[in-house]
Parts: structure tokens; C-alpha cells; sequence
């Protein structure tokens, strides 16, 4: 795209230069910043305030945002790349959905307006500090989406410890073994590591080629979650601090030290050319039927479906909304794991809103989530699939709490048992149902 002297982003009439160093009186300047959140600047205004949209001979409502975008760039990553070349931190102006970057008043090169309803940009205007070359290069890094393929590597964690490899034909994703010497867990019930490798298209700049290979890990860890016994999960985001019980090798006693969740295994490079080389032994398959069974697996390493390519080639394949709102699925479903050792409670609510996600907004709420499990988890009586909601409904809107979540656990008794059976059935049921769901499409 070739643009003219006096044009920005293919918009015409918009001076190349901001009078940056144009002086604010100081009669009218404006108030004090005062925090709300962690930047903000206080909305009150007097006739005499500083006003960014009249203050400079700029046509400050003019929208720099293409309507083109909306298909091709992902609102993501369109957030990085204006946080990369504007800089941060930002501060709220007046309207609490205006972002203005780096920051408010006289430093504000751009400003940015969020919609309320999708949380996505709806329009980007310049600021008094607006500089065209900068926004021209912030426009060949959006519309440089890549087409060169890397191979994105990360930890991810399952219940069964990871021997062999699997590589997928179709979608090229693979797990491997930890490297050598990376810490394992020296107990069969646990959180074990192994490397998840996959494709990335590479972007021009390389905080957004990072963005995407943390998000497609995230994704694809939460998806084999759905598709692997055992299950499978990442280091958290946000990790947890608290107190540990340790005991070193060879010591007798044990200690107590303050620690931070998280893992420090030598991954590598996060990214390279070709996958790394499978492993001298595979991971079995073992066909679905089977695979989904009752039968358990303690003690004989991870294994994977015959089908589990194919399952991951159809999550590849998913409309943009229906993989979205397959994402929130497992989210929840990860969720739900995460929070079992905390709230049993908290942790079914999270499996019913994994269905519910699938379900969507609908006005026979309780007939809906029936009908779901219904049609893609069959076999749960009708009995069961109502008294599923009817916990969900109790535990969501405050009604109740499951007896081990009110200091009231007195083993297996017929209270703590009925719900530890109904809790366990609701597990393989939304497992289920989300991967038949996925198979439907």
C-alpha cells in the first residue's frame, strides 16, 4: 500500500506531525492525575480543563482503525503490537472504555476505545502526541501476519509418566520425554512433564510470534486435557506462593520453606526449525473404545488414543466461534481440576459450566443441559442428568455446598458418599460430552 505525504493509514488530511511541543496554558490545564485502578485520570472536568480533543489543531475523532481488520487480525494481538509501538503502561480518560498510550494529556499518542460488549477495539484515534511514522510501522506490523512456519515447544503436565513420543501426521503436533535431567516426580501419582511441540506461523515481531506460541500451547494442553486419560495441564499464569514441607535427599528430618509454584526443567529453545527427533520407544495407542473405558492405567505410563490426531485435526478445523467457545469449554474443564483440591464444590460447578459453554445461551436452561448430555454423553439416566443440575443450580446461586466443603466430612457416609459417586459420574460425563461434541463437528 502506498501511501502519501499527508495521509495515514490510508486516510487523507492528517498532518504528518503532532505539534508535541505546542504548550498547554496554564489556565486551562488539567487536573492532577489521581489513581483509579492502577491509571487514571479523574474524569472531572471544568470549562476551563484541558480538553485532548480541542486542545491541538488535530482532528482528533478520525478513526485509524481499518474496517479490514476485523476479519484478518486477531483483536489480541492487535492489542500487543499498539502496547509494543506506543508503549505502556496507558491511562483511562474521562470514558472508562478510552485507553489512551503511553499515557493521558500532553504524552498520549494514541487513543484507543474498547467496545463493551466484545472487549475488542473499535476505534484508535491520535493523541497530542501522535507520531505517523510510528503508527505507519505499527501498520506494516499488523498487516504482516506471517506465512513462515517455526515449531513452538513448552512443558505441559500429565497424570502418567511420559516415556516414549507421538507425533500426529495430520496436525503435526508431538509429545516427546523431558530432556534429560529435567526434574521428574519421583511417585507414580502426580504431575508428570513432557514437551508439547507444534507449529506457529512466525510474525515480524517477535513478542506476537511468543503471544501465539503461549496461546496455542495453552490451547492444545487444555484440549488434551478433554482427549487424554490423565489428563493434562500448564504451570499456571498467575503462580501461587505458600509454605512446603521438604525433605532433602538423605536427610532424616523434614523442613519447612516458603516457595513459588512452578517448574525449572532445561526445555531448550522455545522455538525451532523442524520437530525435535521421536524418542527410541512410542507412546501406545490404544483404540477408543478401549481407551474410554473403565479400565485404569496406574503404573503403565501414558497412552493415547488411536484417534487423537484426528481429534486434534478437527479442533484445528473449528469455525473461529466454535473453536472459541470449545476453548471456554476447557477451560472450564482445566478449571475444574485445578480447583478440586480447594472447593469440591467449586470444582463441579466449573465441570456444569464446561457443558454449559457448549450449551450456550438458551431460555430452558435445565431442559438444554439435559438434552446435552443427553445426545453426546448417553447412558446417564434421566434421574441423574436432573440431579446433576439441580447440584449445579444449588451450588451456583449460593443455595448449598457439598459436605465436604462445610467441615462436615466424616468419611463415607451416605451424604459424602452420594455426592463423591455423583461428583466422579460427572466427570466421565462432561469428558465425554466435549469430545463428542468435537467429533460431531
Amino acid at each position: 500500500m502506498v501511501r502519501t505525504r499527508g495521509s495515514v493509514g490510508g486516510r487523507p488530511n492528517l498532518p504528518l506531525r503532532c505539534p508535541a511541543t505546542k504548550a498547554i496554558p496554564a489556565a486551562t490545564a488539567g487536573p492532577a492525575c489521581r489513581p483509579y485502578g492502577p491509571h487514571h485520570i479523574d474524569g472531572a472536568t471544568t470549562a476551563r480543563s484541558y480538553d485532548m480533543n480541542r486542545g491541538y489543531d488535530r482532528p482528533m475523532d478520525i478513526n485509524l482503525l481499518k474496517a479490514a481488520w476485523t476479519d484478518t487480525v486477531d483483536p489480541a494481538e492487535l492489542r500487543l503490537i499498539l502496547l509494543e509501538r506506543f508503549g505502556r503502561p496507558g491511562q483511562y480518560v474521562n470514558d472508562p472504555q478510552v485507553f489512551c498510550l503511553p499515557l493521558a494529556d500532553s504524552s498520549c499518542r494514541l487513543k484507543v476505545k474498547f467496545s463493551k460488549k466484545n472487549k475488542n477495539i473499535v476505534h484508535i484515534s491520535p493523541g497530542p502526541a501522535f507520531d505517523s511514522d510510528q503508527w505507519d510501522q505499527a501498520v506494516v506490523d499488523i498487516e504482516s501476519t506471517g506465512t513462515k512456519r517455526t515449531i513452538g515447544r513448552d512443558f505441559s503436565f500429565t497424570g502418567f509418566a511420559v516415556t516414549g513420543s507421538w507425533r500426529g501426521t495430520r496436525t503435526g503436533v508431538q509429545i516427546i520425554p523431558p530432556p534429560p535431567g529435567a526434574p521428574r516426580p519421583p511417585h507414580q501419582i502426580a504431575d508428570h512433564p513432557f514437551v508439547l511441540e507444534f507449529a506457529v506461523i512466525e510474525s515480524d515481531v517477535w513478542n506476537v510470534t511468543n503471544f501465539r506460541r503461549l496461546r496455542r500451547h495453552r490451547q492444545l494442553t487444555r484440549v488434551l486435557n478433554v482427549l487424554l486419560e490423565g489428563g493434562a495441564t500448564i504451570q499456571p499464569i498467575r503462580p501461587r506462593h505458600f509454605g512446603a514441607v521438604i525433605r532433602h535427599a538423605g536427610a532424616t528430618d523434614f523442613e519447612t520453606n516458603w516457595v513459588q509454584e512452578s517448574y525449572g526443567g532445561s526445555l531448550g529453545e522455545a522455538f525451532q526449525a523442524k520437530l525435535t527427533p521421536a524418542a527410541t520407544t512410542s507412546l501406545e495407542e490404544v483404540d477408543p473404545g478401549a481407551y474410554y473405558g473403565i479400565s485404569s492405567n496406574w503404573g503403565q505410563g501414558m497412552r493415547v488414543p488411536t484417534d487423537l490426531d484426528d481429534s486434534l485435526y478437527r479442533y484445528h478445523s473449528l469455525r473461529r466461534k466454535d473453536q472459541e467457545q470449545f476453548d471456554r469449554a476447557a477451560f472450564w474443564m482445566d478449571a475444574a481440576s485445578r480447583q478440586h483440591q480447594i472447593s469440591v464444590s467449586a470444582s463441579f460447578a466449573f465441570l456444569a459450566m464446561a457443558i454449559e459453554a457448549l450449551v450456550g445461551r438458551t431460555d430452558g436452561t435445565t431442559a438444554a443441559f439435559c438434552e446435552f448430555i443427553d445426545r453426546h454423553a448417553p447412558g446417564a439416566s434421566k434421574k441423574v442428568r436432573e440431579k446433576l443440575y439441580d447440584l449445579r443450580s444449588d451450588i451456583v446461586h449460593g443455595s448449598d455446598l457439598m459436605e465436604i466443603d462445610q467441615g462436615t466430612h466424616f468419611g463415607w457416609m451416605p451424604p459424602e458418599q452420594t455426592e463423591f459417586d455423583l461428583t466422579r459420574e460427572f466427570w466421565g460425563i462432561t469428558r465425554m460430552a466435549l469430545r463428542n461434541w468435537l467429533a460431531a463437528r
